[in-house]
C-alpha cells in the first residue's frame, strides 16, 4: 500500500502508516499536479491531506488515478467545494493516528 502526504504531519499519521506497513511518500511545499505527480499518484493507493489549502489538489489526484482514496486528516475543515469530492475526513482530536493508520491499512 502506497500513501502519499501532503502537508505537515505534525500528528504522526505517516509514522503510523509505515509502522503498518505502508509505503508512505511525503510531498514536500504545496501540493500541485506536478509534486503529486513527482510523488507517484498514478498508482497511489491513498492520498492523505493534512494542510486544506492543498485541497484543490483532488480533483488532479483523481484525474490522474480515479481509484486513489482522498483522506483529509485535519483540525480544519475541508473547503466547501471539495467536501463531496473526499472519502473520509477526520479530525486529529477525535481519532489519533494509530488508529486512522490501522483502518487505512486494513490491519
Amino acid at each position: 500500500m502506497t500513501v502519499l502526504i501532503t502537508g505537515p504531519d505534525t500528528d504522526g499519521l505517516g509514522d503510523a502508516l509505515s509502522d503498518l506497513g505502508a509505503d508512505v511518500v511525503r510531498v514536500d511545499g504545496v501540493a500541485t499536479r506536478d509534486t503529486i505527480a513527482d510523488a507517484g499518484v498514478d498508482t497511489a493507493d491513498t492520498l492523505v491531506l493534512t494542510d486544506m489549502d492543498d485541497a484543490s489538489v483532488i480533483p488532479v489526484a483523481r484525474e490522474a488515478n480515479p481509484d486513489i482514496r482522498v483522506v483529509a486528516y485535519s483540525r480544519d475543515s475541508l473547503p466547501e467545494y471539495a467536501r463531496g469530492q473526499a472519502d473520509l475526513a477526520v479530525d486529529p482530536d477525535l481519532l489519533a493516528a494509530e488508529v486512522v493508520a490501522e483502518e487505512l491499512v486494513g490491519a
